[in-house]
């Protein structure tokens, strides 16, 4: 499986979480402690996305490595950003690489990544994904379960829902159409930050108004929490809610 971080809190540089940190994303990408089965290395491609002066986000992909870019950690260091989503990539097998297979992905205001997989791709979300407008699918940035559950969230979100319900429903959706699959999401628009444990890790670190997602903790240091299994991590302003998720409704 894939690993990601997301942030939400005063303006920092994302270099800390991404490169620095003793167990960084980068570490992550070759030695991670925790895939669950999902492989051992990440190193089919990266992004990083984050909110700068204009409504939407600004985003850097690759197809290759986090270490093999060079370019990352100079721009990485030059960014002071008040949110921001970062990924690394481990490919299901039989699914398609390339720069638009890598998350984050992006849709107007708003930052998203997945880590894990559909089970009995592609024909258990095709249900799901053909009530979907045609343009919406023929446009995928690339035919992957990810970034068909990206556009079944960013449905919902055009549609005026509320984040966290709207996240919380779709992950019911899916496990019904496809039980057993891995879902734990990653969702920003520089306000709101959601991320989701379902069947994946997922860990929490509060710092005053500052709120740290991760797919594993990057330090030893005391702070971090394990998101319970099957649980929903909304956090706003500082302020983090933790919501237990169901596969027969969303948010009991």
């Amino acid at each position: 499986m894939c690993r990601h971080l997301g942030y939400l809190g005063p303006p920092r540089s994302p270099a800390e979480p991404v490169f620095d940190a003793p167990h960084s994303l980068l570490r992550q990408t070759y030695a991670p402690r925790d895939m669950r089965g999902g492989g051992v290395v990440n190193a089919d491609g990266f992004g990083l996305g984050w909110f700068g002066d204009g409504p939407e986000p600004v985003r850097y992909r690759r197809p290759v490595p986090l270490w093999s870019d060079q370019d990352l950690p100079r721009l990485a260091r030059s960014v002071h950003s008040g949110a921001f989503v970062a990924a690394v990539r481990n490919g299901t097998t039989g699914m398609p690489s390339g720069e638009g297979a890598c998350a984050p992905f992006t849709g107007g205001r708003w930052l998203f990544s997945h880590n894990g997989m559909v089970r009995g791709w592609p024909d258990s979300l095709a249900a799901l994904a053909g009530k979907l407008p045609v343009t919406d699918l023929m446009t995928l940035e690339a035919p992957t379960d990810s970034a068909v559950l990206w556009a079944l969230l960013r449905e919902r979100l055009e549609a005026g829902e509320d984040p966290v319900g709207a996240v919380a429903d779709l992950i019911a959706q899916v496990e019904r159409a496809a039980p057993g699959s891995r879902l734990n999401f990653l969702l920003t628009d520089g306000a709101v930050l959601v991320g989701t444990a379902w069947t994946h890790a997922l860990s929490v670190r509060v710092e005053g108004e500052a709120v740290l997602f991760a797919s594993e903790p990057l330090d030893d240091a005391p702070g971090w929490s394990e998101v319970p299994d099957r649980h929903l991590v909304a956090a706003r302003h500082g302020a983090v809610e933790v919501i237990p998720l169901n596969a027969d409704r969303s948010v009991p």
